[in-house]
């Protein structure tokens, strides 16, 4: 492709919205529509509100060779859906169409929550948090439900009432709807906070304005423009690099890039060399089994390591500031974000990295206590590094059997709990910082105390992505469960010798037969580890049939006794009597209560069993929102 088929401008982000407003700027057909999470867009305009880069966009100016099928930005007014655009977003569909929602559209924004609910939100901006320079920005943005009140359910705190103006000019929320164009909401709160005595308020708005709002007005973003001249094959080659090849320079290479100007090489630390096995390398291999490529603690990244390590330093400088009589917001943050890893000094990660690296090794040896074998049974990747965080600072701690036991039962608070989702940079920090007073008889984290596990999420875990769906598994196993032909408890060598994977009770053709929607039958109630070669026997037979297999044996596997077989049963929380009279409806709902005692002991908290629904509706789907791959029309 030529020099001269594109260039890079900036473009005020107001002027790119209104164009996506009026159709001028629209999208190629894509396959999929947008959906972003709630808490990426709250990171989105945090990031905005703080005139932070959000990365370039990619356009495509219409009316050359290339032609795709357009479409409006999600929301954007029917009267301009038939306005030819005149160009085409290649790349940046998700933060544009996020940022035209909740800024220029006017309406509820319909979002998802890190539990893969369906919700509808309104943004606001905590005036107060984003003055606060010691406040993560993030948290100063606040997503409330469509009648703007939060309401504390569960013995929770209620949140704020925003469902007037005057109510958003009292508690000092401003609308993210509003972030273009403030002066009729700046005339209300101004009466609202009259007078002589409210001066100071009025002052703290007008300052809000000049440091967080004015960002959104003056923010530019650079926009690749690809001209109409441009040809399809490279419009092609350029939209693939920009959507899975083009890495952006992460936090990993920024660090080494500084710590080799001290001489240091921090990538052959992580990477290694012809001499040395690297950090990776030895992580990969930690209890790898001898016919796996990759052990369970392998797909801890770089920056998760330096994540841990800047936790450490980070509150080595709390303590110190602390000694020094500093108190309250003029104490510095302890965590492990973005920031927080460019300015980890090289002195601070030599000092912490091989207690660190020894809190990820033990992190792998508490997993499998707890029979988690495979990367893909891992509820939560992200939830290893607070876990060997932790297990660095307490040492030799966690072989007490008490120590051990509270650990544990904070993990699966943050599994059942569904906490370590998304936007987790936060909750690391909180729990390293927690955690570990909890453990020596203080107060009780807010990972435990924060937890809520519902009785009817049992019957909507059917994905197997879902961090909580593969915690029963877990769990199933740590407790004792058998499998159904060989009696065999599903030790590591049982599980990865007989290839062990979640299976179905009653067999899914049985269930189709008997009309029974998938929706009912795939949920985690009717599943269980078993072999490979139990599996097998099961098929797709009813219950009552299977077991009728199972006693009566073959060639390749010897009779069981019914009282043995039933045993193994009710290892699995199984009523026998149930699943021999094929009484599908009854085991369910004898399986489901059985199932929550066994969180309830996990977590130590009873779950709640009321009829308040939880907000939203399921997403049928675990998949990223990444951006789709478009098509060219013909």
């Amino acid at each position: 492709m030529a020099g001269s088929t594109f260039q890079t401008n900036p473009h005020d982000l107001s002027k790119l919205l209104e164009d996506c407003h009026r159709g001028v700027l629209q999208l190629p057909d894509f396959q999929r529509s947008w959906v972003w999470d709630e808490d990426r867009i709250k990171s989105l305009i945090a990031s905005i509100s703080r005139a932070f880069p959000v990365g370039a966009l990619m356009t495509l100016d219409t009316g050359g060779d290339v032609n795709f099928k357009p479409r409006p930005v999600e929301g954007a007014p029917l009267a301009f859906k038939d306005v030819r655009p005149q160009s085409l977003l290649l790349d940046g569909q998700q933060r544009m169409t996020s940022l035209y929602q909740v800024t220029m559209r006017g309406k509820v924004v319909e979002t998802v929550t890190p539990k893969k609910k369906k919700v509808r939100r309104w943004f606001y901006i905590d005036i107060r948090k984003a003055l606060d320079p010691a406040a993560d920005r993030e948290e100063a943005i606040i997503g409330v439900p469509e009648d703007k009140i939060v309401r504390g359910e569960f013995g929770r705190e209620a949140g704020p009432d925003l469902s007037s103006t005057e109510r958003e000019y009292k508690l000092l929320m401003y609308p993210v709807a509003k972030v273009f164009d403030w002066d009729r909401w700046q005339d209300g709160f101004d009466q609202a906070w009259a007078g002589d005595a409210h001066a100071d308020v009025r002052e703290e708005f007008r300052r809000f304005k000049r440091e967080v709002l004015e960002n959104f007005k003056y923010y530019r973003v650079p926009v690749i423009a690809l001209d109409r001249s441009t040809s399809k094959e490279a419009v092609c080659v350029v939209f693939e690099k920009v959507n899975t090849g083009g890495k952006p320079l992460d936090a990993f290479e920024l660090v080494t890039a500084m710590y080799a100007a001290d001489g240091h090489e921090l990538r052959k630390d992580w990477y290694g060399d012809d001499a040395n096995k690297g950090r990776h390398r030895r992580f990969v291999d930690t209890l790898r089994p001898a016919d796996s490529q990759a052990g369970i603690i392998a797909n801890v990244g770089n920056t998760d390591f330096l994540q841990a390590v800047s936790l450490f330093y980070t509150r080595e400088r709390r303590r110190d500031a602390a000694k020094a009589g500093k108190q309250g917001k003029d104490l510095p943050a302890v965590t492990g974000n973005r920031q927080a890893l460019l300015a980890l000094p090289l002195a601070a990660y030599k000092k912490y990295e091989k207690q660190v690296e020894q809190g990820f090794l033990r992190a792998a040896k508490f997993l499998h206590m707890l029979h988690i074998y495979r990367i893909f049974d891992l509820p939560y990747q992200s939830q290893i590094v607070p876990l060997a965080a932790i297990l660095a600072d307490i040492g030799e701690d966690w072989e007490h059997e008490a120590i051990r036991a509270k650990l544990i039962r904070w993990y699966w608070n943050g599994v059942f709990g569904e906490l370590y989702g998304s936007a987790v940079e936060t909750r690391i920090a909180r729990d390293f910082m927690e955690v570990p007073v909890w453990l020596q008889g203080g107060v009780e984290p807010s990972t435990v105390s924060e937890t809520l596990f519902r009785a009817d999420r049992l019957k909507t875990m059917r994905m197997r992505l879902s961090a909580a769906y593969k915690g029963v598994n877990a769990l199933l196993m740590k407790e004792g469960a058998q499998d159904f032909r060989s009696g065999q408890k599903f030790d590591h060598t049982v599980f990865f010798g007989e290839n062990v994977d979640i299976h179905h009770i009653f067999p899914q053709d049985w269930c189709k037969k008997q009309g029974i929607k998938p929706a009912v039958f795939d949920s985690i109630i009717n599943k269980t580890p078993l072999s490979f070669r139990t599996n097998r026997i099961i098929g797709g037979v009813a219950p009552s049939a299977y077991l009728g297999k199972l006693q009566k044996g073959d060639a390749t596997t010897p009779p069981i006794e019914q009282p043995r077989l039933d045993g193994y049963l009710r290892s699995h929380l199984i009523d026998p009597a149930l699943l021999r009279e094929d009484s599908f409806d009854a085991f369910m709902a004898d399986r489901q209560r059985q199932l929550l005692g066994l969180i309830e002991q996990a977590t130590g908290k009873a779950a709640y069993v009321g009829d308040v629904a939880e907000e939203g509706d399921e997403v049928e789907s675990d998949e990223d929102c990444a951006e789709a791959v478009m098509t060219i029309a013909a």
